[in-house]
């Protein structure tokens, strides 16, 4: 696998799931248990929700039930919470692969976690230093700098992440779902790292416990997935 793939691997460095990693919210929600959602796409608690689209009347104003289930729809959840517990400060160690079946480079970073907007998101911010080939073909080390958004969007009934970072200029999007029963957030998207080079790739967040999780990632150009990057997170106490 070309070097160009790493660059954009480090493009999940978050938390996650996107994980997909701190300081609680001004309106701090209870931190619920890692198995209280329940899994899939079933994730929500949110009541109102529309099966069609909505109608407006002939000012396109919204209507006042319109505004009444928007209200609602603004609401946290379950999910909200399951979020907020991946606020903090992390440590990480990353693994990534050029060759599937060479030896992977390893690096180490940090990650810090925030919940904002009265525990609506999850931001973070990670810094770190990993290997890459230079010019003349030597691995040196590169300072990292990536952000990640992360929620859970009651419209869609879909947990959703962003991420940018030092390495380009594109915006990475992804939506995916959490499992109960294994405590894992997976997330799919793609993205064009070069004008021709699409991919698909999926995020695999497992939560091990309050205070470790890992993050697998997976691309596919049309050949089948590659695992190129696995991280380990642990929370300092």
């Amino acid at each position: 696998m070309r070097p160009t793939t790493l660059l954009k691997s480090l493009i999940v460095l978050g938390a996650t799931a996107s994980v997909a990693f701190a300081q609680s919210p001004s309106v701090a929600p209870t931190a619920p248990s890692l198995n209280s959602p329940a899994s899939g796409m079933t994730t929500t608690t949110t009541t109102t929700t529309a099966s069609s689209p909505a109608k407006t009347n002939a000012s396109n104003a919204p209507t006042a039930e319109e505004m009444k289930q928007m209200m609602e729809l603004a609401n946290l959840n379950e999910n909200h919470k399951l979020l907020a517990t991946t606020a903090g400060t992390w440590t990480y160690t990353v693994k990534m692969w050029m060759d599937p079946s060479g030896k992977p480079t390893e690096s180490t970073g940090t990650a810090i976690r925030k919940t904002i907007m009265d525990g609506r998101y999850v931001s973070g911010e990670y810094h770190g230093k990993f290997k890459m080939p230079g010019a003349d073909g030597k691995m040196k080390e590169t300072d990292f700098t990536g952000m990640s958004m992360d929620g859970y969007d009651n419209v869609k009934k879909k947990f959703v992440s962003g991420w940018v970072d030092s390495m380009g200029t594109g915006i990475m999007t992804m939506d995916g779902t959490y499992d109960a029963a294994t405590k894992t957030f997976t997330y799919t998207g793609d993205y064009e790292m070069m004008p021709g080079m699409k991919e698909k790739f999926r995020q695999v967040i497992k939560m091990t416990d309050a205070t470790h999780m890992t993050m697998e990632y997976y691309e596919d150009r049309g050949q089948g997935e590659t695992k190129t990057m696995e991280i380990t997170y642990t929370k300092k106490k």
